[in-house]
């Protein structure tokens, strides 16, 4: 079998929420589509744009934002240095216009509430989550394109391989975790494995660089959306959370920046009951700014991203877990479970339910944390094991196609059990374990496959469906 080289900036992606592969991935696939047109000479010859939608993609692309993702990627900008705060202005341009300034080059017609097509009944063959751009050209005649957003904001072209980055050799091929196991069985630690693999595609300071960059942008998620009150767009009236909690815990001590606010968090001691509330706190932090279009970071998809976080910032602010190679060995670590799971079963909720997603992001914690905190290779695998473990089966049913309820909650709980996973297997002797991370990932996708469609983020099973009529406050 041939070894699939993915880069930890492949399960870690700086892009806009409220959804790696409902948000992030059209957006790519967008920008994929303007740069093509404008390889074969074409940009200019465009007269108008029609985009298709299939699947999940137009089942739930209301509310995750699929239509306003597109807009900007065919307008040329790109999800990590878009303002985020200037999208409602950009997009109600576009609308007002009937005008789209493509690749940021040639302004056409557009009318987006004519040329974003939704079809709700069809569905193309790959993957639920497809879409078509087509573009008819001066000439008469039309260029399509379609293309597959397969989760975390990967992106692949129909006949092609996945866009990600160019392919290496890498020194430690992995496919499976007893591939991984088998290298680091040679006397490194996980994260040294990674970071060798990465030293194939970039220096190592490089790689450094660029890791503490993620980390400063989760960084800056959590401290805005623990400042952030009101409601949450969409129609659902969802109060955020997490910016009451945050004073509530807080007792009236005061800060002025992100690291005077982890002062005044350590301040308030370590009772169990705190740390919880502290780590539910986090992740829903992150999940409000996501639900909200702002800019966080797929650990591995949007719609899981405060999982990995709220871990992160649990052993960095109460496991005085603080230095910069703390945090590139942990995110070196959960990037490479991540990867794990992309390459034997799928990390996308239209394929797999939620498993593939929170399931999937505490597993990575989950690893990740066992790894710092000093447990062995074989300990940081069973972590992942156990977390996913117990994730199995969960359906991902989003009330009216938005990131938000069930979606935001289960970040906190995924961050958890997480914890917990990494406790046990530090506390565990791994050589006798039931169950191996590899049948884990098989399990998973076996009951991917088996999960009744309705239950993969289509809104049109559990949840979605099941809510009270009227519901008006969450």
């Amino acid at each position: 079998m041939p070894h699939e080289a993915i880069s930890i900036f492949d399960m870690f992606k700086i892009g806009v929420g409220p959804s790696s592969s409902h948000t992030l991935g059209p957006w790519r696939a967008a920008q994929l589509f303007t740069a093509r047109l404008a390889e074969l000479k074409l940009l200019g010859q465009v007269a108008s744009l029609q985009v298709l939608l299939y699947g999940s993609l137009a089942k739930t692309g209301k509310g995750h934002g699929t239509d306003i993702a597109v807009q900007l990627g065919l307008s040329g900008q790109d999800p990590e240095t878009f303002a985020v705060d200037q999208i409602d202005s950009y997009i109600h341009t576009i609308a007002l216009k009937n005008k789209i300034n493509l690749g940021g080059r040639r302004e056409v017609s557009f009318n987006p509430d004519e040329d974003i097509v939704f079809l709700m009944k069809e569905s193309l063959p790959f993957h639920p989550n497809a879409l078509t751009f087509s573009a008819s050209l001066l000439n008469g005649e039309a260029h399509r394109e379609t293309y597959y957003s397969i989760g975390g904001g990967f992106v692949k072209q129909e006949g092609g391989e996945v866009v990600h980055r160019d392919e290496v050799q890498l020194p430690f091929p992995i496919n499976t975790a007893s591939d991984l196991l088998h290298w680091c069985m040679k006397g490194l630690s996980i994260y040294e494995v990674v970071m060798e693999n990465e030293n194939a595609w970039r220096p190592e300071e490089e790689t450094r660089g660029r890791i503490l960059r993620i980390y400063e942008v989760i960084k800056e998620c959590v401290y805005r959306g623990c400042g952030e009150s009101g409601v949450l767009p969409g129609g659902l009236n969802v109060k955020r959370r997490a910016a009451a909690l945050n004073k509530r815990l807080l007792q009236g001590r005061t800060y002025r920046d992100y690291a005077s606010w982890v002062e005044a968090i350590k301040e308030g001691g370590a009772a169990f009951n705190y740390i919880l509330d502290w780590v539910s706190c986090w992740a829903l932090s992150v999940n409000e700014v996501n639900a909200s279009f702002g800019r966080v970071v797929t650990a591995p998809t949007n719609g899981a991203a405060g999982v990995i976080p709220a871990v992160l910032l649990y052993f960095i602010v109460f496991c005085e877990g603080d230095s910069e190679d703390n945090v590139i060995r942990f995110m070196l670590t959960a990037s490479e479970i991540g990867s794990l799971f992309k390459k034997g079963a799928t990390i996308s909720a239209a394929m797999g339910g939620c498993q593939a997603e929170i399931g999937v992001s505490s597993a990575m914690a989950a690893a990740a944390l066992t790894e710092v905190m000093g447990g062995t290779q074989k300990q940081a695998l069973m972590a992942a094991e156990i977390a996913m473990e117990h994730h199995l089966g969960l359906t991902c049913d989003p009330i009216k196609g938005l990131v938000q309820i069930p979606c935001i909650e289960r970040n906190t709980m995924g961050a958890i059990k997480a914890i917990t996973a990494s406790q046990l297997a530090l506390q565990s002797t791994p050589d006798f374990a039931k169950v191996s991370l590899d049948a884990v990932i098989k399990t998973m996708w076996n009951t991917a496959i088996d999960m009744n469609q309705k239950y993969k983020e289509t809104s049109e099973g559990g949840l979605a469906i099941n809510i009270p009529l009227g519901l008006k406050e969450c």
